[in-house]
């Protein structure tokens, strides 16, 4: 009888368990590269005491800190088969850079101190992945910017500015998606697992009807006076296949322009720097269509409770 009553116990919770972490995870080597560059930019927010400043003041300090930082294409695909939150401090695409930059921004108000990878990794996993857990799956992530913001506005974690600005009217996106699933071979894990284009497609379909706003890029200099330090600025491309082709950090200089640091390809100037006025980054670029703005928020309470990201 006891045999039996452990078996159904086992049944039950196979049922009613979370299913959020992954079976199986990566090593920590492989999700978390730069310990040292890490350590380095801790102990000069100790020091400087980020930890002050509100949270857009505290993200560009980060992100001005990795300036320099090499370009590197994909840092997001770093398996075949298991997603996991990851982080490089080596080398940066456009979206890892203003990822970390935020996590760490938002790490520095989640605890008071004794800052460690993991604690990155858990507001990286918070910012990337549907619902703010990664399930070891790669549709938990989202792979698309406009998702990103719809999602992470639902929870709390921004507040997307770009129908709110007062100096411009926002214009609606209307795109058929349809990248992930036409460059799959370009992605490990679309390469690797035939089987997930299929609900990638059904991803690029949801994405394709979410009500998308932009800024149409003559009329960026109306509203750079009311962007902040730390907003997350996402170029809207002319493609038809895409709502997004880029992203960056808003960035205001001691002259007072408004400018955007970003990865920046290697076509161009292959690290992370901080490039021009906005509106004129905007123009630089035929595809470039307009932009995008989310303004993040503080981390939940919590946030940083004992979780098992990596082993």
């Amino acid at each position: 009888m006891l045999f039996r009553c452990a078996a159904l116990l086992a049944l039950l919770l196979a049922f009613v368990a979370p299913t959020s972490l992954p079976a199986q995870a990566l090593p920590f080597e492989t999700v978390f590269k730069g310990r040292d560059v890490f350590d380095r930019l801790v102990q000069r927010a100790v020091r400087e005491n980020w930890r002050a400043l509100p949270l857009g003041e505290r993200t560009t300090k980060v992100a001005l800190a990795m300036v320099g930082t090499p370009f590197k294409a994909f840092t997001l695909e770093i398996d075949d088969t298991i997603e996991a939150p990851s982080v490089n401090f080596y080398g940066q695409d456009c979206w890892t850079t203003f990822e970390i930059s935020l996590a760490f921004a938002r790490m520095l108000r989640a605890k008071d101190g004794n800052y460690t990878p993991r604690d990155l990794l858990r507001l990286v996993e918070l910012n990337r992945y549907r619902h703010g857990k990664c399930t070891g799956e790669y549709l938990s992530r989202f792979h698309f910017l406009e998702e990103m913001f719809y999602d992470n506005e639902k929870r709390g974690l921004v507040t997307n500015m770009t129908r709110r600005f007062q100096g411009a009217r926002a214009e609606r996106l209307q795109r058929n998606i349809r990248e992930m699933t036409v460059m799959w071979r370009s992605y490990r894990y679309l390469a690797s697992n035939p089987s997930l284009r299929g609900p990638m497609a059904e991803v690029e379909a949801r994405v394709s009807a979410l009500p998308v706003y932009h800024i149409p890029k003559g009329q960026a200099a109306a509203i750079e006076s009311e962007i902040q330090n730390g907003d997350i600025l996402a170029i809207t491309c002319r493609d038809k296949g895409s709502y997004t082709s880029h992203v960056g950090l808003a960035y205001r200089d001691e002259t007072g322009a408004l400018r955007i640091i970003h990865a920046s390809h290697p076509r161009n100037y292959g690290r992370v720097v901080i490039d021009s006025r906005l509106s004129e980054y905007l123009h630089t670029y035929s595809n470039h269509f307009g932009v995008i703005v989310a303004r993040p928020k503080e981390a939940p309470a919590g946030v940083l409770a004992p979780q098992l990201v990596t082993r």
